[in-house]
């Protein structure tokens, strides 16, 4: 998968990323994060998080980098 970066947050060595990607995942253009992997069982329960997928969490000032393009609603 190719990947441009676009932007990190540092801190203290924990470094959430954002990258964009020419790919395609499941039809759909998409944006590649790193962030903090979720793993409270409760929290995945009440996601319904599909066992093909994980939860991360990232700085909320990490999406200050996200392009300004306007994609339309999510679902």
């Amino acid at each position: 998968m190719e990947l441009h970066f676009l932007g990190k947050v540092t801190d203290g060595g924990n470094s959430p990323t954002l990258f964009d990607t020419p790919a395609i995942m499941h039809g759909r253009e998409v944006y590649v994060l790193q962030g903090w992997q979720i793993t409270d069982p409760q929290t995945l329960a009440a996601l319904g998080t599909p066992a093909d997928e994980v939860v991360i969490a990232v700085p909320k000032e990490l999406m200050r980098y996200l392009p300004k393009e306007d994609h339309g609603a999510a679902d």
